[in-house]
Order: structure tokens, then C-alpha cells, then sequence
């Protein structure tokens, strides 16, 4: 199982990074001991002292595809929820600067909390859905899948160039403005719409 990250979707999360609009997807990877699954807790590692949270609609591949058009790509993927993108921003920063890929800062375990799927169905359109990010009561995120700078079936016909995408595989589409630090004994709580889908601590 591969998770597929987007980096940079959100023109105005770009903006408060101080990196460029990207004109075509931005593509890292995480390894499957990132996933944190069942509302588990996160654990702030020791490595880093400035741990961020993104939240970002996540996809679930349905069935085996490659090279797969735009046109076609919402057959290959049936659930979607909510996940984070935790991030040790200090690490994060010291490797861009070195130019440096960014795996340490992103890819160690529990750093891709994921949530409760919900079937493409029952959500209507994808391209105009609300959600948000609380951390103890307070909203820190909110967006629309409308701003999005690569929708998600651009998405899918993007990476599918480069790698087969296989049933279960998840991408990742990109958080919106809003990130900032987790501290310890944090709640975070995303809604997909007005539904909860995911609900943890930060220990």
C-alpha cells in the first residue's frame, strides 16, 4: 500500500510557506508505519521541537490502474475522509534549505493520522465539499475542495504516469492555509462536512 502526497495545493497554504505556485502537482511519499489508525494517540517525537498538523482530504484507491485519463480517473477511487500530514517543520525547513529531500520531516511513524472512510456516494459533489480541522474547540483550518490548484481527478491522472496505483493506496490532496504547531494533550477533531471522521490527542 502507497501513500501519495500532494504538496502545495492550496495557493494561499503555498503563499504562507513562502514557496512558489507550483504548475504541476508536487509528489512525495509516505511509508505505511505512518498511518495512525482508530483515533489512536499521537506521541510527539523527540527528534523535533516544532511538530505541525495539516489536514487533508484523502483518498482511497478502488481498483488497479496506470496512466489512467482525467476523464476517467473517479472509477478508480470510491471512499474518502479526512487525514494529517504531521510535519516536523524544523526538520522540514533545515532539509529544503540544504535542498534536501524531505522524508525525515514527514515519513516517520504515526505522521499520517487517517480517518473514518466515507463511500463517494453518500457525499455528493466533490468538487464543492466542506471541511475543517478543531483542536480543542477552536477551528485552525477550514476550506473547500473548490480551491484546490489540481482537483482530485487530475490528481490521480498525474500520478498514474508515474507509478501503478493498486487497491487501497491513498493519496493525500493537500492541506489548506491554517497549519501550525501541536502541543502535547492537543484534541484534534476533522469534519468532513459537518461529520466527524477523525478524533485524537497529541501525547
Amino acid at each position: 500500500m502507497k501513500i501519495i502526497c500532494i504538496g502545495l495545493n492550496y495557493r494561499k497554504h503555498a503563499i504562507e510557506m513562502g514557496w512558489p505556485i507550483p504548475v504541476e502537482p508536487v509528489v512525495f511519499m509516505k511509508p505505511d508505519s505512518s498511518i495512525l489508525k482508530n483515533n489512536k494517540p499521537f506521541f510527539l517525537p523527540d527528534f523535533s521541537a516544532n511538530i505541525h498538523y495539516e489536514v487533508e482530504v484523502v483518498l482511497k484507491i478502488s481498483k488497479l490502474g496506470k496512466g489512467i485519463s482525467a476523464k476517467f480517473a473517479s472509477r478508480y477511487f470510491d471512499e474518502i475522509t479526512l487525514g494529517i500530514d504531521i510535519t516536523a517543520r524544523d526538520l522540514q525547513s533545515k532539509l529544503a534549505a540544504a535542498g534536501m529531500p524531505w522524508e525525515l520531516s514527514k515519513c516517520f511513524d504515526g505522521a499520517a493520522p487517517l480517518g473514518r472512510f466515507i463511500p463517494v456516494k453518500q457525499i455528493g459533489d466533490l468538487s464543492n465539499l466542506d471541511f475543517r480541522l478543531e483542536i480543542n474547540g477552536s477551528i485552525v483550518q477550514k476550506s473547500n475542495t473548490s480551491d484546490m490548484i489540481f482537483g482530485f481527478n487530475k490528481l490521480v491522472e498525474y500520478v498514474s504516469k508515474y507509478f501503478t496505483l493498486k487497491t487501497g493506496d491513498l493519496i493525500f490532496a493537500g492541506t489548506p492555509p491554517g497549519v501550525g504547531q501541536l502541543h502535547r494533550n492537543d484534541n484534534l477533531v476533522a469534519f468532513l462536512g459537518d461529520q466527524p471522521v477523525l478524533d485524537f490527542m497529541i501525547k
